[in-house]
């Protein structure tokens, strides 16, 4: 996906040097967008649109920081959407960067001088923001087949989406207009996105700031479109200290409705099931940049409120392993069509209105 030597081809700093049959066989591999089975979901796969995003949840001081990165590939040189958002104070700020860079080999992205991360570290500076965190403890996927079950290795597929870490503890800061926003020991999240661009529209969660703090949950779906077939199609994870669940297709079913600023979302398998329901909580949502690559801008069509209120009951074979609520999740609704992307966000602000 770069064009510095460090590509989807994940060649060019062994330039001269013979690849082994097997690397360049899952290289080749990973550049349809799938993972073999205890592969790294986190490097580029090469894809249109790669999507980095890390959440920051500090329930004590009741703040919330996330910033997210997109690299996105375009002919005359790939180019990354970056954003920055905040609750409280509602800051959000995003660009779009050229220079953008991520390897195929390990967990590295750059977007020119606005941001740097890997499995460490995370440097944003956007404006008068800045944004510095390290991770330590990070909780990471412990599955050898991603969020996607078995989907996460079928090819050529239009999305894909996989949580990296579910828990973690940061430590930095967030220094914004002469203010500065200590986060250490926040709890962690941390997901990537990948495929031709966003789905028609598509709903999106997730949440720590429990009573319980090794508990996390994040769910997601939309409307994917394969030629003229469209699904909907949604998953989740649910972790509960050392123990994750995933629901994905074919093995699971997830069923979610978002209507009137509301979050429904029912997954099953068997002896399993998960209950979340969400609202704003009377918040007004960010609105967050979605790129078009080919046209190398944003466009503002994801609304996302930072600090809603969800509730997470989790049971099995008829027994209750969990049953709490958080007031800091994130709870977002988007689409490409900006005409959807309206009256989504007037929804929004009018449920928001109502919740107060």
């Amino acid at each position: 996906m770069t064009r510095s030597g460090v590509g989807p081809g994940g060649a060019g700093h062994n330039e001269g040097m013979a690849v082994p049959l097997l690397p360049r066989l899952t290289r080749a591999y990973r550049r349809t967008g799938a993972d073999l089975p205890g592969g790294d979901p986190r490097p580029t796969h090469g894809a249109e649109m790669e999507g980095w995003f890390w959440r920051f949840t500090d329930r004590p001081s009741g703040r919330v920081v996330l910033a997210l990165c997109g690299v996105n590939r375009h002919p005359d040189g790939d180019w990354a959407t970056v954003g920055l958002a905040a609750h409280p104070g509602g800051l959000v700020e995003s660009a779009a960067v050229d220079g953008a860079t991520a390897s195929a080999d390990r967990f590295e992205v750059r977007a020119g001088e606005v941001l740097t991360a890997d499995d460490r570290r995370l440097v944003v500076r956007l404006e008068d923001h800045e944004l510095d965190v390290v991770i330590d403890d990070a909780v990471t996927w412990p599955l050898r087949l991603g969020a996607g079950g078995v989907f996460s290795a079928v090819p050529f597929l239009g999305q894909y989406w996989h949580p990296h870490v579910l828990g973690g503890r940061a430590t930095g800061t967030l220094r914004s207009r002469g203010d500065t926003w200590r986060l250490d020991g926040a709890d962690v999240y941390a997901e990537k996105n990948w495929g031709a661009g966003f789905p028609d529209h598509w709903w999106w969660g997730q949440a720590q700031g429990f009573d319980d703090r090794d508990v996390c949950v994040a769910f997601g779906g939309g409307r994917l479109r394969a030629g003229p077939v469209a699904l909907h199609v949604g998953g989740c994870v649910v972790r509960l200290g050392h123990r994750v669940l995933r629901f994905a297709p074919p093995t699971a079913l997830v069923q979610a409705t978002v209507a009137d600023g509301r979050w429904r979302v029912v997954a099953r398998r068997p002896g399993v099931r998960v209950e979340i329901e969400g609202d704003g909580a009377g918040n007004v949502p960010h609105v967050l940049p979605v790129p078009v690559p080919a046209e190398r801008r944003n466009t503002d069509t994801d609304f996302e409120h930072l600090a809603g209120r969800l509730h997470l009951r989790v049971e099995a074979a008829g027994r209750v392993l969990f049953d709490g609520t958080s007031h800091l999740a994130a709870l977002e609704l988007g689409s490409t069509d900006a005409a959807l992307a309206r009256s989504q966000h007037e929804a929004l602000l009018a449920a928001a209105g109502r919740q107060r």
